[in-house]
């Protein structure tokens, strides 16, 4: 697929995918957002692809919705129609939030935000959606929907309480106010502090440790976890039990991990 507002690139078993309209610090304009689903797309159904990096060019990660195009304007932004989804004129009960949310939360392959500047609105959601975020003292987050007179959307009403619990979630919610780095990572919003310079090698390293193991494996354990955050424990014991199920669906990827532990050597799996 060929991209114009995004760069795809592949190396060895990662996916890197960078927002990149950097004079607009890569706010999400009606292409872009767009690409990002199809690029999100590609790398699901990319087997070579077992880890998925999203970035910004520039000085931003991404500065959220691109507030200068018309459906803002009109205050039309959260319940935009668009030819590619709509059916029968009616709008979209999501809105392209919700589609960008779910297409980056349901990539079966373990994501990683690296977080190269700001990121604000729907480009905080945007990096909440990802497993993993990879930030440096140039980071920084900013939820920003009050100054807009807008409520959370994204996602972010949902991934900011599970990721930093609800009292700090609602105090960056309603007061809107910017968080630095050091902090971020205080709070959970960062998982890894790296000097500015390493920032996308250290997210790459990352990905490929993560790129190591069992292709069927990664998927399972993503999705098993995601899914049993709302289920009760009897609930998610049995649906630990259909992943496991899955995971060994790849029986020379079994046997590899067995052989590479009497060996005392690093395996090698192929996802078959």
């Amino acid at each position: 697929m060929a991209y114009e507002s995004l760069i795809y690139e592949k190396q060895d078993h990662v996916a890197l995918i960078t927002l990149n309209r950097p004079e607009k610090l890569n706010a999400l304009s009606f292409p872009l957002r767009h690409e990002l689903i199809g690029a999100c797309r590609e790398a699901q159904e990319d087997d070579e692809v077992r880890a998925v990096i999203i970035t910004g060019a520039g000085r931003g990660f991404c500065s959220g919705a691109d507030i200068s195009e018309p459906s803002f304007a009109s205050g039309a932004a959260v319940v935009e129609q668009d030819a590619a989804t709509s059916q029968a004129g009616r709008l979209d009960e999501l809105g392209w939030v919700g589609r960008q949310a779910l297409a980056v939360y349901r990539l079966e392959k373990p994501t990683i935000a690296a977080m190269n500047g700001v990121c604000a609105g729907a480009g905080m959601g945007l990096a909440l959606a990802c497993d993993l975020r990879v930030g440096s003292e140039n980071s920084r987050f900013r939820v920003v929907f009050l100054e807009r007179n807008l409520s959370p959307d994204s996602g972010l009403s949902f991934f900011l309480p599970r990721i930093v619990g609800y009292s700090r979630a609602i105090d960056l919610i309603l007061t809107s106010r910017d968080v630095a780095g050091e902090e971020a990572y205080r709070l959970g919003l960062l998982d890894r502090f790296v000097a500015p310079e390493q920032l996308l090698d250290a997210s790459m390293t990352l990905a490929r440790e993560i790129a190591r193991w069992p292709p069927l494996a990664l998927r399972a354990a993503k999705r098993v976890t995601q899914q049993n955050l709302g289920k009760s424990l009897e609930d998610a014991l049995r649906n630990e039990s259909i992943h496991v199920q899955f995971a060994r669906r790849a029986p020379n990827d079994t046997r590899e991990a067995m052989a590479a532990r009497q060996e005392r050597r690093e395996p090698h799996f192929t996802g078959t």
